[in-house]
């Protein structure tokens, strides 16, 4: 009985089948198109909602803010939307895109993989401002734009530009880097950034142009001084320390293994007098793992800091450009995030986020979460906080801990701008409008100003001092 039941069902099956496929091939009735439209519908990226969503032709590689426009990187592809909106603007066949500038004046340089030159393009209508057909890689700032053509491999020159400028304002030379750097901001001796998987590297943009940016050459390394636009010092590293230039120094880690352990010595020297200026004894600066002492790692930080662990475990922030300590950590408590202004601490307990301004002993403020695994970073004009038990997205002042934005999503944090965050999953990205302040522009309006007390940090020029 039961083998004629399931007979039967199968029966009904194939005869039910039979109809459809009578009625699909002669356009009587199509249910496919429904059904695929009901499974592809975009689904709403938060609660509550984003201010707008679009969904992208492919998943994106980069999304960053410029001005009034959006920059999304694809693959093979770049294009720009207006934050207002998020309609599109305009979209070119281009393999990878950054944004230089600031603003009103920011820039998107664009190019081809494999092939030398770039263009740099104006962010709301697309148009071409200036093209390069000798560049092999390309850097981009909130002041400046480098780029390095080479006539040969050991004859190469390095020159800045401002975003919009029609004209180098210097150029200096860069031997032996023709066949070692490519494309868009490859990576120089300088610090990394803490990161988190839920919020994108660089979500707050373009930094600004390092003092002093140290370049591999040819196994060896050179300083230039952006500033000046000179060369101010040649070194051979010794393949067994690890060498960056942060914070306007050439900052040198040595490590030696012994009693079954490693034993750092780091030492900071300016580069210009050819002198070293300070050194910390038996500061782990993370750059290497195990007994060997090896090291394969450059050391977390910003641009004018760099992270570390005390010798009784505690974590630290140095100055790097004199050397002293701007925040210690006390026992159990775990840095997140930090830039050259603040220190974000998860304390002992992890059940809150805390800032700290650099050099200041006393908390800024304090963020209650019961996640102590929340996802923190510091995007220039918002702190990110976001838990994922449940998934939540947090955008918090970095000055004040006010709530910028509070919202139940999981995903990720691609850009933050002054006005808001664009968030994205898959092939979606939507805008998250931050409270409190103006809404975005419509293309081609000025946008209002930004709040000044969102700078980096006390060495920006722009910056009052710590207090």
């Amino acid at each position: 009985m039961a083998n004629g039941t399931a007979s039967g069902r199968t029966g009904w099956v194939v005869a039910a089948l039979i109809v459809l496929v009578i009625l699909v091939s002669t356009n009587t009735w199509n249910p496919f198109p429904g059904i695929w439209e009901w499974v592809s519908a975009s689904q709403p990226l938060s609660s509550p909602n984003v201010s707008w969503q679009q969904r992208l032709g492919s998943g994106p590689q980069s999304v960053t803010f410029a001005g009034n426009a959006v920059v999304v990187e694809h693959r093979t592809s770049v294009e720009a939307r207006g934050v207002s909106t998020g309609a599109q603007l305009w979209e070119k066949d281009k393999d990878w895109a950054a944004v230089a500038g600031e603003g009103l004046d920011s820039v998107v340089v664009v190019g081809e993989l494999l092939t030398k030159g770039y263009e740099v393009l104006d962010p709301i209508s697309g148009s071409v401002r200036r093209t390069d057909k000798r560049a092999v890689a390309v850097w981009t700032y909130r002041n400046a734009l480098l780029d390095v053509h080479c006539d040969d491999a050991k004859d190469c020159q390095l020159s800045a530009w401002e975003p919009r400028g029609d004209a180098p304002m210097w150029t200096v030379d860069l031997p032996g880097v023709g066949f070692v750097l490519f494309a868009d901001n490859p990576d120089l001796l300088d610090a990394k950034a803490l990161s988190t998987r839920r919020v994108e590297g660089g979500a707050g943009g373009p930094v600004l142009m390092p003092s002093l940016l140290g370049f591999p050459v040819d196994g060896k390394v050179r300083v230039v001084d952006t500033a000046a636009g000179r060369v101010v010092q040649d070194f051979e590293p010794d393949r067994h320390d690890r060498h960056v230039v942060v914070g306007g120094r050439v900052i040198r880690v040595q490590a030696r293994s012994g009693d079954g352990t490693c034993y750092f010595t780091v030492i900071a020297t300016d580069p210009a007098l050819q002198r070293e200026v300070w050194r910390h004894e038996a500061v782990n600066l993370r750059t290497a793992e195990g007994a060997g002492c090896a090291q394969r790692e450059d050391p977390a930080g910003g641009q004018n800091v760099i992270v570390g662990v005390t010798a009784d475990g505690r974590e630290a922030v140095l100055d790097a450009y004199d050397g002293r300590v701007l925040w210690l950590g006390g026992h159990g408590e775990k840095l997140l995030a930090v830039d050259d202004q603040y220190a974000l601490v998860r304390p002992s307990g992890g059940k809150a986020v805390t800032s700290y301004e650099l050099g200041a002993k006393r908390a800024r403020w304090s963020y209650p979460t019961q996640d102590p695994k929340a996802g923190v970073a510091i995007a220039r004009f918002a702190v990110i906080v976001a838990p994922e038990d449940p998934d939540r997205i947090v955008a918090l002042s970095p000055a004040t801990g006010r709530t910028l934005a509070d919202l139940r999503s999981s995903a990720k944090v691609l850009a933050v701008g002054p006005t808001g965050m664009i968030i994205g999953e898959q092939r979606e990205i939507g805008f998250v409008p931050f409270t409190g302040t103006a809404p975005p522009a419509s293309p081609g309006a000025t946008p209002a100003p930004a709040d000044t007390s969102l700078c980096d940090g006390p060495k920006e020029p722009n910056c009052g001092q710590v207090k």
